[in-house]
């Protein structure tokens, strides 16, 4: 897949070339959001290899920066990410994917969302309590990936 050289903001900005801005570790950020309900699912990011797969197979492949490695999602647990539609913002630095979620989930926890709490921004504490928004998790993730290690890198 040829993507187009960034030759000035007039192309980059109002311009019909898609040349994306990948940062210094090669990297292009993500929000993936339910493309009926506009739920936020997920954040990540995509190398130019995921970029282009996500693109090929209209399923959305991210890149794993904790195990260093391309995560095309639903690949293990089978709750894969339809593209119904991708855009990129104005100066191409960050993508914007519309999914249909076969299984209803997204979150490796078990939750529909990544985004499953929030943070108690009233609460008369130094340091603010996290609720949770979600009470039921959609599958349990020892069942989908057994015993392995989380992903998330503390």
């Amino acid at each position: 897949m040829q993507f187009a050289q960034r030759s000035s903001v007039e192309q980059v900005e109002e311009g019909h070339d898609l040349a994306p801005k990948f940062d210094a570790n090669g990297l292009i950020p993500v929000v993936t959001t339910d493309h009926q309900s506009g739920e936020l699912l997920m954040h990540g990011y995509m190398n130019l290899e995921a970029f282009e797969k996500t693109i090929n197979l209209q399923e959305a492949v991210y890149f794993s920066r904790s195990r260093n490695v391309l995560w095309h999602k639903g690949a293990t647990s089978g709750l894969v990410q339809k593209v119904v539609e991708m855009r990129i913002d104005d100066d191409q630095d960050c993508v914007w994917l519309r999914v249909d979620v076969s299984g209803g989930a997204s979150c490796h926890v078990g939750y529909r969302s990544c985004f499953y709490r929030k943070v108690e921004l009233e609460a008369e504490t130094e340091t603010p309590p996290l609720v949770f928004m979600e009470s039921e998790k959609v599958f349990d993730p020892k069942e989908v990936y057994g015993d392995a290690p989380n992903p998330t890198k503390l």
